[in-house]
């Protein structure tokens, strides 16, 4: 819990600016509901009092009449029925176009604050992915947000109309009666009492809640991820045993809410029910004392009814409000993590590198205890096809993310063409790459828009050669939509040696200057992998290369190795030659060479 109920509610109300003239437009629909909630009752005082007692008509009907006119029985229950019809068509009417403009105003509040999340985390670090975890965050941002809607339209805005509509009906019982105005106000401590009570313990609970359901969608974005390995090792029963003990446990939690919550509404239901009883018992002694009509005493009971209406919304809403200002932390918990890497305020503009790299005493670590890279040097010339080299957990795809800009390093620096990465503009800085994976990342689109991907305005006949560049072609002429062929979610359609041919089309279509290739081949046949390398080394030409690799034999395509062991670079070769290769093979195949 980092924030107040005021520090939350003033940051909605900043992000909900834009809106507030439907706001503005809706909290004044709901204050005229209040007046005609007041007049409601008076149609059945006028039956009673007028109709079948002697009490004349109120001055504010008798007006609209001229004095010649007989305010008989039957003409007096006509007015009293056509005023009750009048005030339910104005109540309709007011419910009508308060609900249209909710409707609007609520999704827009939502959209417009999700996609605010949404651009924040896609820039956050991508150390804070790696520890919070893609289903966190989709849990926040598909109904986190929501509390926008529900807190500015659903809770707040009702709570302040029963405020006035409590003050309202309370000078309007003070004018009927102060005694009975008393009784009601005597309610309102205990009510409040109850409230505060209860609204402290939820604010807690309701954090347990939102994490064990977020932990619940974790599961189902694990194994839907990942149905094939679950499949493969007959692991469904036991993901759903998973499934189901999180869902449980968030089932528990909602439970201890709903007992909490009927309590709470039993122990506010008895403080109204002795408060109705007084008024009763007392409204009775002035009847029977003809210190009051009957028809006034149901109009007080009436109002009553309308003073704890309003009561009963204000208590029930400041306890319901604890839900959504938890989820509204939540969001602002994200929205205030800084970017770990950000742009200098004086960046400079990047149009296209030369590929030239130094790395200058980097290091880099998660936490102190755990260096990845320790104290890294070497040059790399433009146009240089580096190979980096080394066991797992050496260190060679952090060596890359800090290539990327994905991470800034603990110390040292890193420089392109003899200036400090940190001083280009973040976006004109990852411009400069493109990025060949092992298990390429295709999305659910077509294969023309995935190759587009690299250039979003690219045309037909650039995607075309883009795709024949990398041998891609004539699969996709061949397949049943050629380019415009679904690939399916991350392009699982699709073979293995397909799905690679499309990134590096994508590639090649994005033209940049500086290429990392990840294990590209590393999983493909050898058929397979010839066709890659031939289309790799059309991609390479011309560009500044980092390659990492476990197979020895891709290294000699390389004219400079890096090898990493334990995060420290044992070893630079550059311009080396096949005995170089032979020689590194036989010393892993046998480490006394």
């Amino acid at each position: 819990m980092k924030y107040s109920m005021f520090q939350l509610v003033k940051r909605i109300f900043v992000h909900a600016r834009p809106y507030w003239l439907p706001m503005i437009v809706l909290f004044v629909l709901t204050l005229l509901a209040t007046p005609i909630v007041l007049l409601k009752p008076l149609g059945m005082k006028i039956v009673i009092d007028s109709g079948f007692g002697s009490e004349p008509l109120p001055g504010f009907i008798t007006m609209f009449f001229s004095q010649s006119f007989s305010f008989n029985f039957q003409s007096t229950i006509v007015i009293a029925v056509a005023f009750i019809i009048l005030i339910a068509i104005l109540e309709n009417i007011n419910g009508y176009v308060s609900w249209l403009l909710s409707t609007y105003t609520g999704e827009k509040l939502v959209m417009n604050f999700r996609i605010l999340l949404f651009n924040h985390i896609q820039r956050l670090s991508i150390a804070y992915h790696d520890k919070k975890g893609s289903s966190d965050s989709l849990y926040r941002i598909q109904w986190d947000t929501m509390c926008i809607r529900s807190l500015l339209l659903g809770q707040l805005s009702p709570l302040v109309s029963s405020f006035i509509t409590l003050f309202s009906m309370i000078v309007v019982m003070f004018i009927i009666n102060w005694s009975f105005a008393i009784i009601a106000i005597c309610v309102i401590p205990p009510l409040y009492a109850l409230t505060v009570l209860r609204s402290k313990r939820l604010r807690q609970d309701w954090y347990k809640v939102k994490d064990a359901e977020s932990n619940v969608m974790s599961v189902i974005h694990e194994v839907l991820g990942s149905l094939r390995v679950v499949k493969a090792f007959g692991q469904e029963e036991n993901e759903s045993e998973r499934f189901l003990k999180r869902s449980n446990k968030a089932v528990e939690g909602q439970m201890q809410m709903a007992r909490l919550g009927a309590t709470f509404q039993f122990m506010v239901s008895m403080v109204f029910t002795i408060g109705s009883v007084l008024i009763i018992y007392f409204g009775a002694q002035y009847v029977h004392a003809k210190e009051m009509t009957l028809g006034e005493l149901t109009l007080v009971l009436a109002y009553i009814g309308q003073v704890f209406g309003p009561l009963q919304t204000i208590s029930k809403n400041i306890a319901e409000i604890q839900s959504s200002l938890v989820s509204v932390d939540r969001v602002f918990s994200v929205l205030d993590e800084e970017k770990e890497v950000d742009d200098n305020p004086h960046a400079i503009h990047l149009d296209r590198a030369k590929g030239a790299f130094q790395f200058k005493d980097v290091s880099f670590c998660y936490d102190v205890e755990r260096p990845i890279l320790k104290e890294v040097s070497f040059e790399v010339r433009p146009g240089d096809r580096v190979g980096i080299m080394g066991s797992t957990g050496a260190g060679k795809s952090t060596l890359v993310s800090l290539l990327n800009r994905f991470y800034d390093p603990s110390t040292g620096v890193v420089m392109v063409d003899e200036v400090d990465i940190k001083k280009y503009k973040l976006k004109d800085y990852r411009s400069q790459f493109s990025i060949v994976l092992q298990e390429p990342v295709l999305f659910s689109t077509t294969i023309s828009e995935n190759i587009r991907y690299g250039k979003p305005g690219a045309t037909e006949k650039e995607i075309i050669e883009a795709a024949k560049a990398a041998n891609a072609h004539d699969f996709i002429i061949r397949s049943k939509d050629g380019y415009n062929t679904m690939v399916g979610e991350r392009g699982l359609q699709l073979s293995g040696g397909e799905r690679q041919r499309i990134s590096i089309a994508r590639a090649f279509i994005k033209n940049a200057p500086i290429l990392i290739l990840d294990e590209p081949t590393s999983s493909l046949d050898v058929k397979t992998e010839a066709q890659i390398m031939e289309a790799m080394e059309r991609l390479m030409e011309g560009r500044t290369t980092f390659m990492i690799t476990h197979r020895l034999d891709t290294l000699s395509s390389c004219n400079f190795i890096l090898h990493l062991e334990e995060g420290k670079l044992v070893e630079v070769v550059r311009d080396h030659d096949i005995n170089y290769i032979a020689h590194k093979k036989a010393s892993f195949l046998n480490p006394a060479v």
